[in-house]
């Protein structure tokens, strides 16, 4: 039978339903949520993602703040603004919006410039590791939809095997860590495991599959094992349409659950991002 196809618009919906709530109680407190974003240069698909948040912030009663910047601002200009954010009390959260001009270097600078209790992107060495003592206080957002998204299965992933294809520091590693704290058997595949040829096989016998690289229909349809639960994280544009990483048409009819692209993880990685926002704020109401 065809897969049971993961509705990401209904899973982030009803995480911000209940947001709204937590919303509610922190503003009775005196505590209106905030979330800082800086934006760097122009990047058409950066604003598209910018009103994917303000729309959803908005939802949730939640104060979008968007700083923007000319492409020619400086590291240390950047650096500056961030260092006013983290001691601005009333800025619970704060989001860097990459690429950067600047590089991936300068903009791994600046995320770490960010306060752990304010990186509601879970991307500072802070956050991260915590995920690896299994006690994360802001899981990175993608990963944290990727989890949200095998848990709505109710599938029990005790001792299931699991690949994770790319291994990125802000979606595959820390998903492969999240797979093995659920006592999921993980491999991790990247560049040389497909150079070496043995992709395929990892994935053909991955009871769970999780995909993140960014190439159009890497994985194809006759790969996935019977009974797959497959997420798949890749946005490609290929002419007037959006696609993801896995061949979705074959892989379907093989798959158990399966995300599609667009409607999949893009949509609960914003949730995941309100959520890490509240999350903050309530834990700098406590602290």
């Amino acid at each position: 039978m065809p897969a049971q196809i993961l509705d990401g618009r209904a899973i982030a919906g009803k995480v911000i339903e209940g947001l709204k709530e937590e919303v509610g109680a922190l503003k009775a407190k005196g505590v209106s949520p905030t979330l800082a974003s800086i934006m760097v240069g122009e990047n058409p698909a950066i604003e598209v993602y910018i009103r994917s948040q303000r729309r959803a912030s908005e939802e949730v009663g939640i104060e979008y703040q968007l700083h923007k910047f000319g492409a020619e601002v400086s590291e240390e200009e950047l650096a500056s603004f961030i260092d006013r954010l983290n001691e601005d009390r009333n800025v619970n959260g704060i989001i860097l919006q990459l690429p950067i001009p600047q590089g991936l270097e300068a903009a791994r600078r600046l995320q770490e410039r960010i306060s752990p209790e304010k990186d509601v992107e879970g991307v500072s060495p802070a956050n991260m590791g915590l995920i690896v003592y299994g006690r994360p206080r802001f899981t990175p957002c993608t990963p944290a939809a990727v989890m949200e998204l095998i848990n709505s299965t109710g599938v029990d992933l005790y001792g299931k095997r699991a690949t994770v294809v790319g291994h990125s520091e802000i979606v595959g590693k820390p998903v492969a860590l999240l797979l093995m704290d659920k006592f999921c058997t993980t491999s991790v595949c990247h560049i040389a495991t497909s150079e070496r040829g043995e992709l395929r096989d990892y994935v053909e016998r991955a009871e769970i599959l999780v995909v993140a690289v960014g190439k159009a229909n890497l994985i194809p349809g006759d790969w996935i094992a019977e009974g797959a639960i497959v997420i798949d994280c890749g946005i490609n544009r290929v002419g007037d349409k959006i696609v993801g990483d896995v061949d979705f048409e074959g892989a379907k009819e093989r798959a158990s659950f399966i995300t599609p692209v667009p409607g999949g993880v893009g949509v609960v990685t914003t949730a995941m991002l309100m959520r890490n926002t509240v999350e903050a704020a309530k834990w700098q109401l406590r602290g």
